[in-house]
């Protein structure tokens, strides 16, 4: 529990000092939420029918969250706000993951087996983005608000649009600041702007070689 408080105090800029810890406790629906699932997913483990299922709904009903009791969540997992996060069971999250509103973490179908996404530690998923299938995301990994992700994508990567396009910067983490999605760059606008560059360039070459 204490590592809830903690994420949620370090990632949070409203939640400050002893007046913050005491709101967290109180009023965050993404810390209830979590702190639920670690019940709920000790019962899971342990084999216990229907009850850890009949929790989780409980706390989706009273936070907006659904995870699943089967889904395996590591320490430090801050959930902002929280309306409309759904996890699926076979999901893994590691440490010090960060999601928004409205994320899922869902499977693509009806497969069997692992058919959730794996996010590794140090991951912000932004509001209204989607992971979908059996697909590992690095760690240090940025996926952009509304994305949908599909397909792998290594460490220390920023991911945005529909489908999901990678923008990598030297192989280390594109966006220093977690939170800082205002910074997220658009790979479609710069290969616009990479082809409006050659065609300038063209143009020119074109009109110097014409007699």
């Amino acid at each position: 529990m204490i590592d809830l408080i903690r994420a949620a105090m370090a990632r949070d800029p409203a939640a400050r000092g002893v007046v913050g810890a005491f709101e967290i406790l109180l009023t965050y629906s993404g810390f209830h939420a979590v702190l639920s699932h670690r019940c709920t997913h000790f019962l899971w483990k342990q084999g216990v029918p229907f009850v850890p299922r009949a929790l989780s709904q409980m706390t989706k009903f009273l936070t907006g969250i659904e995870i699943h009791p089967g889904a395996e969540i590591g320490s430090g997992f801050f959930i902002d706000h929280g309306m409309g996060v759904v996890i699926g069971e076979t999901t893994i999250v590691g440490d010090d993951v960060t999601l928004y509103q409205g994320v899922t973490l869902g499977g693509t179908g009806k497969e069997t087996g692992k058919r959730h996404p794996t996010l590794g530690n140090n991951v912000v998923v932004g509001c209204g983005a989607r992971v979908l299938g059996n697909i590992r995301i690095g760690n240090d990994v940025r996926v952009g608000a509304g994305s949908v992700v599909v397909k792998d994508v290594p460490d220390h990567c920023t991911v945005i649009g529909i489908p999901g396009r990678i923008v990598r910067d030297r192989g280390r983490r594109v966006i220093d600041a977690p939170l800082a999605h205002g910074a997220l760059s658009d790979p479609v606008a710069r290969q616009i702007e990479a082809l409006e560059g050659r065609i300038a360039r063209l143009e020119k070459e074109l009109t110097e070689t014409t007699p």
